[in-house]
């Protein structure tokens, strides 16, 4: 019986000690549980951040920017964010404690979504009519490049500043000619909403002469410095998260609709894969794998962004992406 009992508390033991050793990181998304976010609930329900020693809680976000503030304060050690916007933060508080670390979107979603009843075709067709744009919306703060890339006359568009719960009724309801908006959000809301599809037009910004990047993993880097095999094991997850999702979708949208019951399943598979074929697995991710970056594209980015922002503090790509916590075990392939 002593024999038995020493056993038990052994074990008790070990397993305190297991549950002590793991490593709780919190994950601010940038937006709400809809079908891009799958991957990591995929991630979380197939073990990945367990097998790598982390606590995973996915809380969702108010928009690209948002994370960004979460991430820097260390209320969040990792989020999701638009990594311009990133740019553009660093630079207003220089030596804040954020990176990007994982390119998700290797092509940004940023879009201006209009109707095709409405006169919206082409980038210059929103010269002359109104234009919906949520203040925080990554799309937003990347229009000006758009605009310049396209030869809009910024005065010659009129910007309704609108909240996101109103911004596609508003398209919708034809109050506005367009909206800026991540292409797989504005465009099926807009269809959800009864808008033929037929009628709606998506302008992907990175068709039109936008070379920016998209949303990125980001690390709060002093977090990152004590605990760099969490990260690189977060990331070896949040991978495999998207590459099984890329092989069953479906699944992955049941994992998403466990979170979010209230969610139309069909919509949001068809917002997933829109995401997955136009964003994430582009040529350049399925040639060198998820999650790192091409420096000439990056500087040209910056140097977009230099076009319509004025940095206070010489910009510098080492500051805003570092890829030194990506795994090099090739578990960032695609195929």
């Amino acid at each position: 019986m002593i024999r038995i009992a020493l056993s038990g508390l052994v074990t008790a033991l070990l397993v305190a000690q297991a549950a002590q050793a793991e490593t709780a990181m919190p994950f601010a998304l940038d937006w709400k549980f809809e079908g891009p976010a799958a991957p990591y609930f995929v991630a979380l329900d197939k073990g990945h951040f367990a097998a790598e020693g982390l606590t995973v809680e996915i809380t969702e976000g108010a928009g690209s920017l948002d994370a960004i503030p979460k991430v820097a304060t260390g209320a969040y050690p990792v989020g999701f964010a638009d990594i311009n916007s990133l740019m553009k933060f660093l630079d207003q508080n220089p030596g804040a404690p954020v990176t990007a670390v994982m390119m998700i979107y290797d092509k940004p979603p940023f879009a201006m979504v209009g109707r095709k009843s409405l006169g919206i075709n082409a980038p210059g067709d929103i010269s002359g009519k109104i234009l919906g744009a949520p203040p925080p919306d990554g799309a937003w703060a990347q229009f000006p490049i758009f605009a310049a890339e396209n030869g809009i006359d910024m005065a010659t568009v009129t910007v309704e500043p609108v909240g996101f719960p109103v911004r596609e009724p508003m398209l919708a309801e034809g109050k506005v000619a367009a909206v800026t908006g991540f292409s797989f959000t504005s465009s099926l809301n807009v269809k959800r909403l009864g808008v033929p599809a037929d009628d709606i037009s998506v302008i992907l910004m990175a068709d039109h002469g936008v070379a920016l990047y998209g949303n990125a993993v980001i690390v709060n880097t002093d977090f990152a410095a004590a605990n760099p095999e969490a990260v690189t094991g977060f990331l070896r997850a949040i991978a495999k998260g998207w590459k099984d999702t890329v092989a069953d979708p479906d699944a992955a949208i049941a994992s998403l609709i466990t979170r979010n019951p209230a969610a139309d399943a069909e919509l949001e598979g068809e917002r997933l894969a829109l995401s997955i074929k136009d964003n994430v697995m582009t040529d350049w991710v399925m040639t060198n794998g998820l999650g790192n970056i091409d420096a000439a594209r990056m500087e040209k980015a910056i140097e977009q962004t230099k076009s319509v922002y004025t940095f206070t503090n010489t910009p510098d790509a080492a500051l805003y992406f570092d890829p030194t916590w990506l795994p090099a075990d090739g578990s960032l392939m695609m195929q």
